[in-house]
């Protein structure tokens, strides 16, 4: 299973985005295909944040006009939403421990951990900070 993250949601959705078309195709692409894909729950959070946030895009996306756009990516019947399990914890704390992380990275290995819960094996990702994990593999849909 392909799990996207956060930057590629924002891309895909942002027509200002130097991406926006690799990026959109890529999700399309995964929405429209019968196989199982997967969002983290804290990708969806991320991208709210991210493109109604004034000090990143102007203009920023209104609120209303991302939530839609939520709305639609869950309207994919192949679509998995990913969460923490109840073996979410020992998943992170290895994650943790074996990339070294701390700091901002714990996010990204929260993203990871949940992935590898959700048995996604592949995270599509402009972020090559995925690469620390084990157990997941990243690919820049982008490139």
């Amino acid at each position: 299973m392909i799990a996207v993250d956060t930057n590629i949601l924002v891309y895909a959705h942002r027509v200002d985005s130097s991406w926006h078309v690799r990026a959109a195709e890529t999700v399309k692409s995964l929405a429209e295909s019968p196989a199982l894909w997967l969002i983290p729950w804290p990708c969806l959070h991320e991208f709210l944040a991210v493109v109604t946030h004034p000090r990143i895009y102007t203009p920023p996306t209104p609120i209303d006009v991302a939530l839609t756009q939520v709305d639609l990516w869950l309207e994919s019947p192949s679509l998995l939403l990913g969460c923490e399990s109840s073996l979410y914890w020992r998943t992170l704390r290895q994650q943790l421990q074996s990339a070294k992380v701390a700091g901002a990275m714990v996010h990204d290995a929260r993203i990871a951990a949940i992935c590898i819960e959700h048995k996604a094996s592949l995270i599509f990702s402009a972020d090559r900070d995925f690469t620390r994990f084990s157990g997941i593999k990243v690919k820049n849909p982008l490139i």
